[in-house]
C-alpha cells in the first residue's frame, strides 16, 4: 500500500494540494486540488484572504479523504516575506497586508536612520527589497504603532497556517530568512537589530529547521477532515523548497527558480556578506540543511502573467510565446528590476511608457510586448550569472531551470542564447517536489539530500537546450 505525501504550494495566484509518493524506485505526483489565491483591496490596502485561503487548505485535505488517499504527513510552502500578528487571544492583528502594497514606500529610509544599508547587509546578508518584513514592521511602527503594542506573535504565512492546522506556533528558518532580521552566522534572529528598530523582541517565534515536526491536527480540523496525519515544515519558503529539488549532484550549475519570481543563483555551504555582494544586490536566504540559497530576486513572470491577464487571459502563456517568437526582432529591452514593474496600475501601459521614457520604439501589440518582456529577462539573466561567477570565483556550465517557468519554451531558448550555457528545463513542479522530499527524508525514504535529487533527475522529464538543439 502506498505511503502518501501532501504538499500545498501556495503561489501569489493559486494554490494546489500535490500527493506524493514512491512507485518503482520513482516520485509519482498527482494534484488533487486547486484553488485561487490573489491580493484584494480593502482600506486602500493590498491584503491576503488567509482566513478563505485556510479553507481550501482544508477543502484540499477532505479531498484526500474523498478520494481514499490519506496522507501521512503535510507541509505547506508559499512565497516570503509576508506575516500576520497576534494579539493575546490569537487574533489577528489590523488588515493581512501583502508585499505589493506601497505602506513600505519610504520605509528603507526610516530603517538607515537607525542602521545603514551597508551594515544591515553585513548583519543579514539579504538583499534590498522594500517588500522586505523589516521594512513592513518599520510600515506598522510609524503608521500603526498600536498594532506592535497589542503584537504577542509573529507568523509568517506558512508557519501561520500550520498554526490552524496544529495549534502549535513555530517560526521555519528558510521563510525567516527572507525577511532581513536573521543572522546568517547565528541562523537565528538577530536579536540586537530588532531591538535597534523598536520591535518587540518578544514576538518572534524560536526558529526551527525545515524537516521539523510541527504537530498533529488540531482536534477541531481533525473532526473536520475525517483523519489525523503529522505537520511536517518542509523549506516553508517556496523557492527553499524549490531548490531542494534541483535535479543535480554536482556544484556545475546554477539554478532558476522560475515563476512569479525568478530565482537565480547557487547553493553554498557560507554566507557572502561582503561589501562587494551588497552592491551587486544578491542575497543569502536560508535553505534546507543549513545551505543557503546565493540568488537574485529578479521580476520573473509576473510582468507576462499581469500583461496576459490585461488581454482578458484570451491567449495561452504557450501561444504567448509563439506570439513573443514572431515579434522576435523587435528591439526595445527593459530594466525587469525597475520598481516601476513591482505593483503598477497596468503592465502593459507600464512596460510601453518605460520604453518611451527610454526612447526606444513602444511595444503595441501583445507579441511585441511579449518579445520585449521574455528577451529583457534572457539579458537580465546573462548578467547576473557573469555576477555570480564573479562572486563565486568560478565558471558554471550549466543551468537548471524549475517550477512552472520551465515550460516557456521561447524564453528557455533565449536563456541558452544569452548566457552560451547548457539550460536543463525542469521539473515542472520543483517546489511540490522539494516540499514532497522534505517530508520523505523526514520519513526514511531517502538518506541523503543527494539520494533525493537522483530520485528527481530520474522520476521527471529534464528538458535540454545547447548548440545543438538550438542550430
Amino acid at each position: 500500500m502506498s505511503v502518501y505525501y501532501l504538499a500545498v504550494d501556495i503561489g501569489a495566484s493559486s494554490g494546489r494540494h500535490i500527493l506524493g509518493h514512491m512507485e518503482d524506485g520513482k516520485i509519482q505526483l498527482e494534484e488533487i486540488y486547486r484553488f485561487e489565491n490573489g491580493l484584494v483591496k480593502k482600506d486602500g490596502e493590498l491584503c491576503w484572504e488567509y482566513d478563505r485561503l485556510f479553507g481550501e487548505i482544508v477543502n484540499g485535505l477532505k479531498k484526500c479523504k474523498e478520494i481514499g488517499k490519506i496522507p501521512t504527513s503535510m507541509g505547506i510552502d508559499t512565497w516570503g516575506v509576508d506575516f500576520v500578528l497576534l494579539d493575546d487571544q490569537d487574533q489577528v492583528i489590523g488588515n493581512t497586508v501583502g508585499y505589493r502594497d506601497h505602506r513600505t514606500d519610504g520605509m528603507d529610509e526610516e530603517v538607515y536612520k537607525i542602521i545603514s544599508l551597508e551594515d544591515l547587509y553585513a548583519r543579514t546578508g539579504i538583499q534590498k527589497a522594500i517588500f522586505n518584513t523589516i521594512y513592513q514592521l518599520m510600515a506598522i511602527k510609524k503608521n500603526h504603532p498600536e498594532q506592535l503594542e497589542q503584537a504577542r506573535t509573529l507568523l509568517h504565512v506558512p508557519d501561520y497556517f500550520h498554526y490552524l492546522l496544529t495549534g502549535n506556533k513555530t517560526c521555519e528558518y528558510t521563510e525567516a530568512t527572507t525577511g532581513q532580521l536573521v543572522s546568517p552566522v547565528t541562523k537565528d534572529w538577530d536579536y540586537e537589530l530588532i531591538e535597534m528598530l523598536g520591535y518587540p523582541k518578544g514576538i518572534f517565534q524560536k526558529l526551527i529547521m525545515p524537516g521539523t515536526v510541527v504537530g498533529n491536527l488540531s482536534e477541531k480540523v481533525k473532526k473536520e477532515v475525517g483523519f489525523d496525519l503529522t505537520v511536517v515544515a518542509p523549506a516553508t519558503h517556496d523557492t527553499g523548497s524549490s531548490v531542494l529539488a534541483v535535479p543535480a549532484n554536482d556544484d556545475d550549475f546554477i539554478y532558476i527558480s522560475s515563476g512569479t519570481w525568478s530565482l537565480m543563483g547557487i547553493e553554498r555551504m557560507t554566507p557572502d556578506c561582503s561589501k562587494r555582494s551588497c552592491e551587486l544586490n544578491l542575497t543569502n536566504e536560508g535553505g534546507y540543511a543549513g545551505r543557503f540559497r546565493y540568488l537574485k530576486n529578479i521580476m520573473g513572470l509576473w510582468m507576462i502573467q499581469s500583461v496576459r491577464h490585461e488581454f482578458h487571459d484570451a491567449y495561452s502563456f504557450g501561444k504567448i510565446c509563439d506570439m513573443a517568437e514572431e515579434a522576435k526582432d523587435f528591439p526595445s529591452r527593459v530594466d525587469v528590476n525597475d520598481d516601476c514593474f513591482l505593483s503598477p496600475e497596468n503592465m502593459t501601459e507600464a512596460v510601453k511608457d518605460y520604453c518611451r521614457k527610454s526612447g526606444q520604439p513602444v511595444p503595441e501589440t501583445l507579441g511585441e510586448l511579449a518579445t520585449v518582456i521574455y528577451a529583457s529577462l534572457a539579458e537580465c539573466y546573462a548578467k547576473t550569472v557573469k555576477e555570480l561567477e564573479e562572486m563565486g570565483g568560478r565558471e558554471y556550465h550549466r543551468i537548471h531551470i524549475m517550477g512552472g517557468g520551465s515550460n516557456a519554451e521561447y524564453l528557455n531558448e533565449l536563456t541558452a542564447r544569452a548566457t552560451g550555457k547548457e539550460v536543463h528545463a525542469g521539473p515542472t513542479e520543483s517546489t511540490a517536489i522539494g516540499n514532497i522530499l522534505a517530508q520523505m527524508l523526514k520519513k526514511g525514504e531517502f538518506n541523503t539530500i543527494e539520494e533525493a535529487r537522483t530520485c528527481v533527475h530520474e522520476s521527471f522529464g529534464i528538458k535540454v537546450y545547447n548548440e545543438k538543439t538550438l542550430a
